[in-house]
């Protein structure tokens, strides 16, 4: 089979001499993918190394926070069940502002979760922020509000087991949300997916998505994506047994992948939590325990399950961190800790090796040949990127994480359950 031409783009977006510093906008990064063109960033840190400001936070939280230019902005749930977004210095971590939009004290399986999963996105100007009792806002970098409603009082009552987590996507002016949950029955079709005027939140087009999947399985707790470039883009949803494709302009459907959860041996506890990731033409969708990952290069059709469009099977998913795909590699971080590399363009087995045995709920993030492997326990393995399996450093701050690593302007930040810490190499000049 040729390689896919297209993941050569990641490589091009890595090189050059000169590498600008970059935003984060999104829990996944610049490219919702993960990966960062910076160079030079730590890869060995404690408590008290080559940390440059630690930020106690309000109270814990899975979502990740974004950066744009000199402002950090996160999601938190405090002791009381206040809803708040805060506004941070990206230069010493002071706290700029914290606006408190709702109040909440929904929790999920102990601290596995809580309203503030889903992760905010921002573009400079606005920052939105969605919350797992509906709540979603709008506020411009400063903490003020621009607009709120509840999605649940638009789009109908979630029922989803362990909370709402999906975070929103944005591009050119229009904020996209995927409700993927149910009352275990089909039929009934609570799910959703929508777009609406991000300046404005006025509706611009909300369709149903339906599927046959039941029980459990019509709760998803993955987040979507864009796939493709320019007018070609499309939006992805993951979750109850399909990955399906939107077109932006009214959320009409593309195509579909089935065969997440076979019927031949229906797993009906197969909720989704990890997303799927593009590269090029390349889409990675993993499922969730004892599912497969697929490897696709989508095009418009009823199912490609089986089709040519299906490159390739492996048998073994990452439950919660999404995949990273780099020069030519899947990375798969398993809960467990285990680290499973295929080649992107077969699905082949590269290695399969351990890290550091605990929990990870955490995605992996690339940076200057190393990807970052975050436990639950606050340890980060730091492994070299390639078909060798090495691990560089082990770094261990002993406080909680289940928010994915961020990478901008030169420094590595990670939100522990208490703190939020900005980590750059002593050698660098301070960030501007």
């Amino acid at each position: 089979m040729a390689k896919l031409g297209a993941l050569a783009s990641v490589a091009l977006l890595l090189s050059g001499a000169a590498v600008v510093a970059e935003d984060w906008p999104n829990w996944r990064g610049p490219l919702n993918n993960g990966i960062s063109s910076e160079k030079d960033i730590a890869i060995t840190w404690s408590a008290d190394k080559n940390v440059l400001w630690k930020t106690p936070l309000p109270g814990p939280a899975g979502s990740t926070p974004v950066v744009w230019g000199n402002q950090i902005f996160l999601t938190t749930v405090t002791e009381s069940g206040d809803l708040q977004v805060l506004g941070l210095s990206a230069k010493d971590g002071a706290v700029q502002w914290v606006k408190t939009v709702s109040n909440s004290t929904l929790t999920a399986r102990g601290d596995e979760g809580n309203a503030a999963s889903p992760s905010p996105v921002t573009d400079g100007q606005h920052v939105w922020a969605f919350f797992g009792d509906g709540t979603l806002a709008c506020l411009t970098v400063d903490g003020k509000e621009v607009w709120k409603f509840n999605v649940q009082d638009r789009y109908g009552k979630f029922n989803i087991q362990f909370g709402m987590s999906s975070t929103p996507l944005l591009r050119n002016g229009v904020l996209y949300l995927q409700l993927l949950h149910g009352d275990g029955d089909p039929k009934t079709r609570e799910a959703r997916v929508v777009a609406m005027d991000a300046l404005t939140g006025q509706e611009k087009w909300a369709v149903d998505r339906p599927s046959d999947g039941s029980d459990e399985n019509e709760h998803s707790y993955a987040s979507p994506v864009f796939f493709g470039e320019g007018d070609e883009t499309i939006l992805v949803t993951h979750g109850a047994d399909y990955t399906v494709g939107h077109r932006l302009t009214d959320g009409s459907e593309v195509w579909r992948m089935s065969g997440l959860n076979p019927t031949a041996k229906y797993d009906r506890t197969l909720r989704f939590v990890a997303s799927p990731v593009a590269a090029g033409d390349l889409l990675v969708i993993p499922t969730a325990k004892r599912g497969p990952v697929m490897g696709i290069k989508p095009k418009p059709g009823k199912d490609l399950f089986k089709t040519e469009a299906h490159l390739w099977q492996w048998e073994r998913t990452p439950d919660v961190p999404s995949p990273l795909i780099l020069d030519g590699l899947v990375y798969l971080c398993m809960h467990d800790g285990n680290l499973n590399v295929l080649e992107a363009d077969t699905g082949k087995e590269v290695y399969f090796e351990r890290t550091h045995r605990q929990r990870h709920r955490a995605s992996p993030v690339y940076a200057d040949g190393h990807i970052y492997l975050t436990a639950r326990d606050g340890k980060v393995t730091v492994v070299k990127t390639g078909r060798k399996f090495e691990v560089v450093a082990e770094n261990e701050i002993p406080e909680s994480i289940s928010s994915s690593p961020v990478i901008s302007n030169g420094t590595l930040y990670l939100r522990t359950f208490s703190n939020l810490y900005a980590i750059r190499e002593s050698s660098r000049s301070p960030s501007k």
